[in-house]
């Protein structure tokens, strides 16, 4: 009986190759993948003398390896390099750096909005900011969202409310 074979109990496959399933009269016993296992001629290709291996394959897999080796190289490499493509065009992000926050400050901006009456996107668009960032603000993530200072400093000054920690 092969190795891994999937029929029953004997050496008799039924006559199906024991890799995709073919019937085919012509089976031959071949090592595959260190398996002893009856397979048609298309399968049979797969052998591990026809690789020119003898054991699993690993002459053939060091180019792969080598090359994965050297991609993973290259995305460390890249991920060390300093990459502002991601920045938006014309921002300069250090003229408009993000102050030390109070720790309640979405709570604030949230009360101190609705307590004006304005809805979101209506104070964001007074503001001329996107709404996304002032969501942010609210949630309490303006630094993780990017939100530059002068987004809070605005929203100090229209909801006259203290956001920076001083």
């Amino acid at each position: 009986m092969a190795k891994y074979s999937t029929g029953g109990g004997s050496d008799d496959t039924g006559g199906s190759c024991e890799l995709c399933g073919a019937t085919d009269a012509s089976l031959q016993t071949v090592n595959i993948a260190g398996a002893q296992l009856q397979v048609c001629a298309s399968c049979a290709q797969h052998r591990d003398d026809a690789k020119g291996t003898s054991g699993g394959g690993a002459p053939d897999d060091e180019p792969s390896r080598e090359k994965r080796a050297a991609q993973n190289a290259a995305r460390i490499h890249d991920a060390q390099q300093a990459d502002a493509s991601h920045w938006e065009e014309g921002a300069d992000y250090d003229d408009d750096q993000l102050p030390y926050l109070v720790t309640d400050y979405g709570r604030r901006v949230t009360e101190a909005r609705q307590d004006a009456g304005l809805q979101r996107e209506e104070l964001a668009e007074e503001l001329g900011v996107d709404e996304s960032e002032l969501l942010a603000v609210e949630q309490g993530r303006a630094t993780q969202a990017g939100v530059g200072g002068s987004v809070i400093t605005a929203l100090e000054d229209r909801l006259d409310v203290e956001l920076a920690d001083t």
